[in-house]
């Protein structure tokens, strides 16, 4: 089989997932809905600063945990809202499960005896 006909028919079948139309649905729905809609974003910002905070080695305070799983609670009241959420979640997850299982191919075909780099190449030298 063609590697790139395969490709075309995964994104194919991800187009036609129940999965992926549940998010376009999902995402269709929310955008009707202007208060949830800002809370969505609100909610999404205050995540992308955490996110953010994270990434450069600073861990975020228990109030700022607490703040996010806060607004987690309230956005999820919304019944658009807690749709997408889901949509979003089981794509994610759909997703990995592909990337895993391109990835477990990628291990095979790559000999890891004969792409290693040496210990002090890899930055783990010895000071």
């Amino acid at each position: 089989m063609n590697p790139y006909d395969a490709a075309h028919n995964l994104a194919k079948a991800l187009r036609e997932s129940p999965q992926f139309k549940e998010m376009k649905e999902a995402q269709a729905a929310m955008k009707t809905d202007d208060t949830g809609k800002k809370m969505l974003l609100d909610f999404r910002a205050e995540q992308v600063k955490m996110y953010k905070k994270q990434l450069s080695g600073i861990e975020p305070s228990a109030e700022e945990k607490k703040k996010i799983e806060n607004l987690y609670e309230v956005v999820n009241m919304n019944v658009l809202i807690k749709r997408l959420l889901d949509a979003e979640y089981k794509v994610s997850t759909l997703l990995h499960d592909i990337q895993k299982i391109i990835s477990e191919a990628n291990d095979e075909i790559y000999d890891q005896e004969l792409i290693q780099l040496p210990e002090e190449e890899a930055g783990d030298e010895k000071v």
